[in-house]
């Protein structure tokens, strides 16, 4: 049996563990690999201080999900059901179909799926928020610009943690990977944090090579934060999806391309 070609080329995934699936994919449409660097792996809360925090959470006026997860672990912790004149919003289409599946169907989606783009929705704006209560189902240290942002906008944050990012020690077998690799490479950047703790946990080497890496950002915000760390060169996606990190690296390196020639 004939060996299967090696990718022409890879992305270096931060997702957490066991997250890398839609990376992957996206990847392969554009015969490319996929090194996954996990910073940590998510646990759900499951204790009293958590199932208080999302009652209250859920009978807000607006409640907010900021992820996949953030839906699941809630789920996991009660029931989730719409009440009558609330607005459920939901980060991303992910995030959305996850809603779907436990039984939330009328979620609101931003066309741009980040903080950025849910900051940009009629609901979430000054005069729809004074005075009002927000829920915010997310994870510590989740999504901070978006709870400060509607503070800002006059908002009582009913803030529910349902899920916690817990440090992993970057895989020994994804470092050799990295070490040993030849072929180019991009970074896709969908979590600030998740940039920091790994390039807080690359040996020194390594993390010199990350740095010159190009990388693809889910927004501006992003790519200015990936800057200020040191990543050499930083585009900007459509949204934080694996399909659109991808797509504005293939877009970048065909642009560099048909300018080469």
């Amino acid at each position: 049996m004939a060996r299967a070609e090696p990718p022409a080329w890879y992305v270096i995934s931060l997702r957490p563990q066991g997250g890398h699936g839609p990376m992957r994919r996206a990847a392969a449409r554009h015969g490319a690999g996929v090194i996954p660097l996990s910073p940590w792996r998510l646990q759900r809360c499951d204790d009293a201080g958590a199932r208080a925090a999302l009652e209250a959470a859920l009978v807000a006026p607006k409640v907010v999900f900021t992820s996949p997860e953030a839906v699941r672990a809630a789920a996991a912790l009660q029931g989730l059901r719409a009440r009558p004149g609330q607005h459920w919003l939901a980060v991303g289409a992910g995030t959305s179909r996850a809603l779907a599946r436990a039984g939330v169907d009328d979620v609101q989606v931003p066309h741009r799926m980040d903080s950025e783009g849910l900051l940009a929705m009629p609901a979430l704006q000054s005069q729809a928020l004074s005075g009002q209560s927000v829920g915010l189902v997310t994870a510590p240290d989740g999504r901070g610009l978006l709870a400060e942002a509607l503070r800002g906008r006059g908002a009582d944050v009913l803030r529910a943690d349902v899920y916690r990012r817990l440090p992993l020690a970057l895989s020994s077998a994804a470092l050799a990977r990295l070490r040993a690799l030849k072929a180019p490479a991009w970074m896709a950047l969908s979590s600030g944090g998740a940039l920091q703790q790994v390039l807080a946990s690359l040996p020194a080497d390594l993390r010199a090579r990350v740095l010159a890496l190009p990388a693809a950002a889910a927004s501006e915000r992003l790519q200015g934060f990936a800057q200020a760390a040191g990543v050499a060169r930083v585009v900007v996606a459509e949204g934080p999806a694996a399909r659109q990190l991808v797509d504005a690296m293939v877009a970048a390196s065909t642009s560099e391309s048909t300018a080469g020639l």
